[in-house]
């Protein structure tokens, strides 16, 4: 349940909050996929982390979001909100090869599973194609146990991305890709999460191990492009 609040910048922001649904490793994925996506040329809303100090919950009267806004207090992500943006429309929407080649891609890279016609996860803002909604990519991270097992596995699930049959230039796309990410850029953008979001309920698994698996798994996803391509071009 995300909420649009004012911050003390005075612009608007889509809140995610740290203690709905899938908690804090959403957040996580919504930095990392968000992140991705900025550093291949795609266009997402700014994103920013957000106090939330405990005065909220006191005036909401409905228990549910009293609730939440307990659980959330403290750092939160926020998403710039885009004023007039419109959903994506895959019927009349338009978007050239070359981005949905690279948004296809991508999805494929960080696992996203939420990107389908029913649910788009895309706007369009100012005549461009705006991504949002990374929190459901990374699955692997719900059961740390079996991460590793994720390392070698592709992306079946493209096959049904909303963006698909517009992906004519996977090829190209996977390119642009590699040129830019590498190994140091995803350091980067894995340092940026706060510390305690990676903090997980194993004893034996340290933030640091943490940032480890990530940076592991998307590194063979982008080493292993070549065969998302196959993959994508023959679910296509």
């Amino acid at each position: 349940m995300p909420a649009i609040v004012k911050a003390d910048d005075d612009f608007l922001y889509v809140l995610k909050f740290r203690g709905a649904g899938q908690g804090k490793r959403a957040l996580v994925s919504e930095i990392l996929g968000g992140e991705l996506a900025r550093a291949i040329g795609l266009h997402v809303p700014e994103l920013v982390l957000m106090n939330l100090d405990n005065s909220f919950s006191k005036t909401e009267p409905d228990e549910e979001i009293q609730d939440l806004l307990k659980f959330s207090v403290g750092l939160n992500l926020g998403l710039h909100f885009l004023s007039r943006a419109i959903t994506y429309d895959p019927l009349v929407g338009e978007v050239d090869a070359l981005t949905a080649s690279k948004v296809v891609l991508l999805d494929s890279i960080i696992s996203n599973i939420d990107r389908t016609a029913k649910n788009t996860n895309l706007l369009q803002w100012n005549k461009e194609l705006w991504l949002i909604d990374h929190g459901a990519s990374f699955y692997f991270h719900h059961n740390w146990n079996t991460w590793e097992q994720h390392l070698e596995r592709t992306f079946p699930l493209i096959k049904d991305h909303v963006l698909l049959p517009k992906a004519t230039q996977l090829e190209t796309a996977a390119i642009d890709i590699k040129q830019v990410l590498n190994p140091e850029l995803v350091d980067r953008i894995i340092e940026s999460i706060p510390e305690a979001w990676l903090e997980t309920d194993m004893n034996d698994m340290s933030t640091e191990a943490v940032k480890a698996a990530y940076k592991a798994f998307i590194c063979s996803r982008i080493n292993k492009i070549d065969e998302l391509v196959k993959e994508a071009n023959h679910a296509r």
